[in-house]
């Protein structure tokens, strides 16, 4: 807590930054994870791993994602058999020096010039959407004496999206995937699901494709069979999924060979919400500001699958870990979208049942009664 990368109140000691505080992010990362997430973790990296092809390039955007994909991987040095990134840090300059130094020589990784253009970019762009009054949320951006200050997660996320643009560019010859951490708003039109993870295609993809989505559904549904069951199919009512999940994530939990992994659901959870969210914003429903018109479904059909699809895998997220703020919200956005308002009820009640004192749950229940009541 002391790294002055984290957002702690004590003091800061600056010894741990730099390449040498990376080296021992990647070594304790691993360490914690393999120890604390069990089997099922275990074989969310080692299917992440076998996903991606030797030679290419793979950001981790969370621990697990990042660390224990290093752990498993040959030589995590030598990039064998794939490159380790992850975006979360490249707009810190220690950390691009990191990737200098181990991977320079093999991939293009950003140069200093370019971290600091992605950081004047945004600031700039950040300084007129103040201007016009088109922020994001949480975006926190403020001018002071005629200069634009801009602080936080979502500022720091936009910048590294940027940087991670460069690496993509700059590579052409390499195949690109990513474990997201923050919606990247660039990425999305390249997305596809593999795995646990997703691929970042060299060219924006117009839909994705059945055997993209079929390939989804039945990996998916491998993996819940290991960690909830395997009772839970399209048509298991919400109702059952919520009864379960409650008695699941209670203070008093169910007993029974499916729980008790909470590292493991949590990260598959996190995983499979990004892949939700991925079909959502083919919708037109998502984190990410806007989806591009030739990028949403583009009839009738398509447009049914998506839901099928992005709503069978929220209901597998709620039966994995229903406080999860990014399954919470993400799910009851859809289904707010779809006009199943109930249902989204149902979703965010469960959650703050289980998370009491959450300021934000609480907030997200009283603003879907909010749309119930009749105008």
């Amino acid at each position: 807590m002391r790294a002055p990368q984290y957002d702690f109140k004590g003091p800061k000691d600056e010894r741990l930054h730099g390449t040498g505080w990376q080296t021992m992010l990647e070594i304790w990362g691993a360490f914690g994870n393999v120890a604390m997430g069990g089997p099922n973790l275990e074989r969310l990296a080692q299917d992440a791993v076998q996903s991606i092809p030797a030679g290419s390039i793979y950001f981790g955007g969370t621990d697990p994602g990042r660390c224990v994909i290093t752990a498993l991987q040959h030589s995590h040095v030598n990039g064998e058999p794939f490159f380790t990134l992850t975006q979360n840090a490249l707009a810190d300059g220690t950390y691009v020096q990191y990737l200098q130094a181990m991977y320079g020589e093999r991939i293009y990784i950003a140069t200093k010039e370019e971290q600091q253009k992605c950081f004047d970019d945004y600031v700039a762009d950040a300084g007129r959407r103040l201007k016009t009054k088109e922020l994001r949320p949480g975006e926190n951006v403020t001018e002071v004496d005629g200069k634009i200050q801009v602080v936080g997660q979502v500022a720091v996320m936009a910048i590294n999206a940027q940087v991670v643009k460069i690496i993509f560019d700059k590579n052409p010859d390499r195949e690109f995937y990513i474990e997201e951490s923050f919606p990247l708003d660039w990425m999305y039109p390249h997305l596809s699901p593999v795995g646990p993870i997703m691929k970042i295609n060299r060219q924006p993809l117009s839909e994705l494709s059945d055997e993209t989505v079929l390939q989804d559904h039945e990996y998916w549904t491998g993996v819940l069979q290991a960690m909830v069951g395997d009772w839970l199919d399209y048509d298991t009512p919400l109702q059952t999924i919520i009864a379960f999940a409650e008695k699941a994530h209670s203070s008093h939990p169910i007993q029974d060979q499916y729980i008790g992994d909470d590292s493991a659901q949590k990260w598959a959870a996190k995983l499979r919400s990004t892949i939700a969210g991925l079909y959502s914003w083919r919708l037109g429903v998502s984190q990410v500001p806007s989806t591009p018109p030739q990028y949403l479904a583009r009839n009738e059909t398509e447009r049914q699958r998506m839901i099928k699809e992005a709503d069978f895998a929220f209901r597998q997220c709620v039966a994995l870990c229903p406080y999860s703020p990014e399954v919470v919200f993400r799910y009851v956005n859809l289904l707010v979208n779809q006009k199943r308002d109930a249902d989204a009820l149902l979703v965010a009640q469960l959650a703050l049942r289980l998370e009491p004192q959450n300021g934000q749950l609480k907030d997200l229940v009283k603003n879907v009664r909010k749309a119930q009541t009749p105008k």
